[in-house]
């Protein structure tokens, strides 16, 4: 749990921290190029426009703000907690890693999530956790395996190596992730077009019980490194050369399958 709910920035020791769990990744389907962009960016128009309604009307002080940024992207709270239903859902609105030139951190919840992660035409989303990622068989209809490999998490500590493990959803797909309370992760799309529908059982607990000034949605986000990393430390969809890999799972090292 965060020291203070309203802090923005909270930092755990990257050293210290092991994961209590994996995250398990489902291939849902794939779709041809010209629906997957009408759903994703159906979806990414939700939370623009709530964007512009932000802007235009600025939501006042102690109200839900349901328009926010997150380091991936944009978000739009479609349903938020209230007493006796601690659990909210969110729409984001990826932001495209290449052209910010910035890539989000690893970062853990004190609530388990759910997340949707779908994508569009020329775009892929790079998932990674220090703990390797179990990728379950695919739902009926998927074809091909999903690209795994290791490379070393950028950003630590002087002589500090950690391990990452990456899953690549690639373009016009639909994939599902289970993440565990207090498990690593961390989310880049390269492309344009990447929307996530993300669900937080429990997410709410402790920002309603601390009676926040004002709900945040990453009010129990911790991130394990201060700073963020430039592309080229996630927008890469290959292992790099030379890298020892190890598949999720553990076994042989190669692409996932089922």
């Amino acid at each position: 749990m965060k020291q203070s709910p309203d802090h923005e920035d909270e930092i755990l020791d990257v050293r210290r921290h092991q994961d209590p769990g994996r995250n398990q990744l489902t291939p849902v389907v794939q779709l041809p190029p010209d629906v997957a962009l009408a759903v994703v960016d159906a979806l990414a128009g939700l939370v623009r426009a709530a964007h512009r309604t932000e802007e235009a009307s600025p939501t006042p002080p102690g109200a839900l703000k349901q328009a926010q940024e997150f380091e991936e992207g944009d978000v739009f709270m479609l349903e938020p907690p209230f007493e006796g239903f601690f659990a909210d859902r969110y729409l984001m609105d990826f932001y495209d890693t290449t052209e910010r030139d910035i890539c989000s951190r690893m970062h853990l919840h004190t609530g388990l999530r759910f997340v949707r992660m779908m994508t569009g035409p020329e775009t892929t989303i790079r998932v990674s956790s220090l703990s390797p990622i179990t990728v379950r068989p695919a739902a009926a209809g998927w074809t091909g395996p999903l690209s795994a490999f290791t490379d070393a998490l950028p950003g630590t500590p002087t002589g500090v190596h950690r391990d990452r493990h990456n899953v690549i959803v690639p373009p016009n797909s639909w994939v599902d992730m289970q993440i565990p309370r207090g498990v690593s992760h961390q989310f880049n799309a390269v492309g344009p077009h990447a929307v996530i529908d993300s669900v937080h059982p429990e997410e709410s607990i402790e920002t309603l019980r601390e009676g926040m000034s004002g709900y945040r949605m990453m009010a129990q986000t911790i991130f394990l490194s201060k700073d963020k990393s430039p592309a080229t430390t996630c927008a890469d969809l290959t292992e790099p050369p030379g890298t020892d890999r190890r598949a999720p799972g553990g076994g042989v090292a190669g692409d996932v399958g089922w």
